[in-house]
């Protein structure tokens, strides 16, 4: 069972299919739920880019704050390219967070930073997009974690149907 809580918080996204890529991230890699902030996503969700429909298991609400209405303990933690911050590749995760991603056209606001426990950034030659960015993140944090599933059990509950392939025996 789960002891963590890991949020994914969006800074006013404007692509439908990102935010669609970003809740197919947050269930690949079990995140609690996905927050978002403005009016662009709403005004283009008649586009339906959840493919796999995590928005099931995963709440996706609008929010006025990124910052706000957090739980106890939770850990602020802000990605984004920004001067000062650490590698991703240094970070070491909270057990209790939301990450908070900028905007596809845009950064995280100033007073956001300077509320963030953390801000790191993942050390790429310019900027991935945002879904991508949400992928390296919740990757980086499940490659360090210390109970993490692996093995043939997990390849065979996670995989399409119609994968039935496997490692050839030498």
């Amino acid at each position: 069972m789960k002891n963590e809580n890991v949020v994914i918080g969006l800074t006013d996204p404007k692509s439908p299919s990102n935010v669609g890529a970003v809740m197919r991230a947050a269930g690949c890699y079990q995140a609690d739920e996905v927050r978002y902030t403005g009016v662009r996503y709403a005004r283009a969700a008649k586009f339906h880019t959840d493919t796999k429909d995590v928005s099931q298991k995963i709440p996706l609400h609008a929010v006025e704050s990124l910052t706000g209405n957090l739980l106890l303990g939770q850990k602020i933690i802000c990605v984004d390219l920004v001067e000062g911050a650490i590698p991703l590749p240094e970070f070491e995760h909270p057990e209790n967070a939301i990450y908070i991603f900028g905007p596809e056209d845009g950064t995280i606001a100033q007073e956001v930073i300077n509320k963030a426990d953390a801000v790191v950034y993942v050390p790429t030659i310019g900027c991935m997009n945002l879904a991508a960015s949400v992928n390296v993140l919740l990757y980086d944090r499940l490659a360090k974690a210390k109970n993490t599933l692996l093995g043939d059990e997990l390849i065979r509950r996670s995989r399409d149907t119609n994968n039935k392939v496997k490692v050839k025996s030498t």
